[in-house]
C-alpha cells in the first residue's frame, strides 16, 4: 500500500498544491515555516480524518478562506483507492472513500494504517496521563473496532455520570438507583477495555524494548509500565469506594480513564532523568514499536511519517535509525528536514527509490 498522489487546498498555510509520490521514500526539505509538516499533517488527515497537531478542525482552514480540501490517491492491493476529506466553515466535516460518504468516521480508522513520529510526541513524556492513554487507544483502535466502540461508549457514560454528580450537588439530592445504572455500564465497558489494554501492553512492551536497544546501540536499559487501578480492584469496587469522594468533587475519580504509562530509564522516570537525546530515542522506539505492532495485526505495512526526527540526535543514533528504516520491513516513508544535504546523504544510503521536494 502507498500514497500515489495528494492534492491539498487551503489547508493551514498551503494555498493549492499537488504532489506525485514515490512508493518508497519521499522527502520535504526547506526552512522552518514553509509548510513541510503541514504536508505530513494532510497525509495524516487522510488516515484519521483529523489533524495530528490541532484538534480544532476549523483552525486547519487557511486564514481568510472558508474551506479546506485534501484528496489522496492510493494503491492498495493493486487497486486504486481515493480518499477525500473536506471541511467548510459552519458545516460538518466530510470524509469519502471512492466517492462514498462515511457515516461514522470511526469506520475509516485502520483502513489506511499510518504512524507519525514528530517533535510533538514529546507531549507523551511531558504532559499528563490523558496524552499517554490516547497513545494506547490510538494504537489499539486502528485494528480493534470493538475496542473503539467500547471506548466511545465508556466515555459517553462517564460524561453522563459526571453530569449526574454535578446535578446532585447543585440540587442537594442523591439518587443511588439512578447512579447505579451508570455504574453498571462503566463496569461492563471498563472491564473489557482494561483487559484489551493489558493484553496489548504484554505484546507491545517487548517490541518497544527491542527497538530502543537498536537505536541506543544497546547502551541503556529502559522500561514501560502499565499503571491501572484495576490491577488491584474491580471497577465495581472502585466506584463503591470512591462514591463519597465523587459526590464531593462532582466527577468520577476511579476507573480506566485514570490509567497511565510509566516511562523509565533504568529505575527512574525518563521525564526527569533522561537527556533530550534519550527522551527522543525513547519516543522514536515507542512509535517504531507502534508501527511493528500495527503491521503484525493488520497484515499491512503502514505509511511512516518522520517529521524532523534527526534533530537533537547524535550521529550514531541517526545512523541506527537509518539502518532500521532501510530494512525491508518498511514500506512508504515521508521525511521532513531543514537540512537538504543531510537528508540526501541519509536517503542515498537506503538504495531505495527516493524523491526530494524543496519547499
Amino acid at each position: 500500500m502507498y500514497l500515489e498522489k495528494i492534492s491539498i487546498v487551503n489547508f493551514k498555510n498551503i494555498v493549492s498544491q499537488t504532489f506525485d509520490f514515490q512508493d518508497k521514500i519521499n522527502c520535504f526539505v526547506g526552512d522552518n515555516g514553509v509548510g513541510k509538516t503541514n504536508v505530513l499533517d494532510a497525509i495524516y488527515y487522510l488516515s484519521f480524518a483529523k489533524s495530528y497537531f490541532n484538534s480544532v478542525a476549523v483552525q486547519n482552514i487557511r486564514h481568510d478562506e472558508s474551506f479546506f480540501m485534501i484528496e489522496g490517491e492510493y494503491v492498495l492491493n493493486d487497486r486504486k483507492e481515493k480518499i477525500l476529506c473536506s471541511l467548510k466553515k459552519g458545516q460538518k466535516k466530510v470524509l469519502k472513500r471512492n466517492g462514498k460518504n462515511y457515516e461514522k468516521f470511526s469506520e475509516h480508522i485502520g483502513q489506511i494504517p499510518l504512524v507519525i513520529i514528530s517533535p510533538a510526541d514529546r507531549d507523551l513524556v511531558t504532559e499528563g496521563s490523558d496524552t499517554r492513554r490516547k497513545f494506547i487507544d490510538g494504537v489499539i483502535s486502528q485494528q480493534n473496532k470493538t475496542y473503539l466502540k467500547d471506548l466511545i461508549a465508556y466515555n459517553k457514560v462517564l460524561s453522563q455520570r459526571n453530569a449526574l454528580l454535578k446535578y446532585f450537588a447543585a440540587n442537594r439530592v442523591f439518587d443511588a438507583l439512578n447512579l447505579s445504572v451508570y455504574d453498571e455500564q462503566l463496569t461492563t465497558y471498563g472491564s473489557k477495555i482494561y483487559e484489551v489494554r493489558k493484553q496489548f501492553l504484554e505484546e507491545f512492551i517487548p517490541i518497544f524494548n527491542e527497538k530502543y536497544q537498536v537505536i541506543s546501540g544497546d547502551k541503556e536499559r529502559v522500561d514501560l509500565k502499565y499503571k491501572s487501578q484495576l490491577h488491584d480492584f474491580s471497577i465495581e469496587d472502585l466506584l463503591k469506594k470512591s462514591l463519597e469522594k465523587d459526590k464531593i468533587l462532582q466527577y468520577t475519580t476511579s476507573g480506566i480513564h485514570k490509567d497511565d504509562l510509566n516511562f523509565q530509564i533504568g529505575e527512574y522516570p525518563i521525564k526527569k532523568f533522561g537527556s533530550q537525546g534519550q527522551q527522543k530515542s525513547y519516543l522514536i522506539a515507542l512509535k517504531l514499536a507502534q508501527f511493528e505492532f500495527i503491521k503484525q495485526q493488520s497484515k499491512m505495512t503502514p505509511i511512516l511519517l518522520l517529521d524532523d526526527i534527526f534533530d537533537k540526535l547524535d550521529e550514531n543514533r541517526v545512523q541506527q535509525i537509518v539502518d532500521l528504516v532501510n530494512n525491508d520491513e518498511f514500506g512508504q516513508i515521508f521525511i521532513t528536514d531543514t537540512h537538504s544535504e543531510r537528508t540526501e546523504n541519509i536517503v542515498k544510503q537506503s538504495n531505495s527509490p527516493y524523491q526530494i521536494f524543496k519547499l
